[in-house]
């Protein structure tokens, strides 16, 4: 009786896996927004995807990687070019992000709960400048649009530059450690 139950349990787990499906991220359809605050403003910008894919069974993410390309950062409220430049060349630096050496941002999804209403909340594994870090975040699906704002705290992934966390009397020249990953995803 006991190995009819472990045949099944392998039966019931090969068949999640066998009708689990792949959908590649359309990259050209999808977008990632970048904010972060500090005293007195904010920035903001984009950052272009390398790649993903999403698995889906039953209405449910089952697993997938979204891989960001760190080294096109862009700055979209900074008008004058030299600014705008200046400020993409030192997010790029390894003050910020360190792109020469950690060219990418991957996502791996870990767990997923099945989408009611539209929405599903989704945990993985976000790696940043080598440092990999668990977070959850809740996505709303729209046809075959699924959305997500991401709260990233920097200071986890040893983004030091101008950081409460790391230096003292920083005073108005301190950069808030949370940042925000606005996310659309089209498949």
């Amino acid at each position: 009786m006991k190995k009819l139950g472990l045949v099944a349990v392998l039966l019931l787990a090969v068949s999640v896996v066998t009708f689990a499906q792949k959908k590649e991220v359309k990259q050209e359809a999808s977008e990632v927004k970048w904010t972060g605050k500090k005293i007195g403003g904010s920035h903001n910008g984009a950052i272009e995807l390398k790649s993903g894919y999403f698995e889906f069974s039953n209405n449910q993410i089952v697993g997938g990687e979204v891989v960001m390309d760190m080294n096109t950062i862009t700055n979209a409220d900074l008008e004058d070019p030299g600014y705008n430049e200046k400020l993409v060349g030192h997010l790029k630096s390894d003050d910020f992000f360190g792109v020469e050496k950690y060219p990418t941002a991957t996502f791996v999804v870990s767990k997923a709960t099945k989408f009611t209403e539209g929405k599903a909340s989704v945990s993985g594994k976000l790696t940043i400048k080598g440092k990999t870090e668990d977070v959850t975040f809740d996505v709303v699906k729209s046809g075959n649009e699924y959305k997500a704002v991401v709260e990233v705290d920097r200071s986890k992934f040893d983004v030091r530059y101008g950081s409460n966390s790391f230096f003292d009397n920083l005073g108005d020249k301190a950069i808030n450690d949370i940042f925000t990953l606005d996310i659309t995803l089209s498949i």
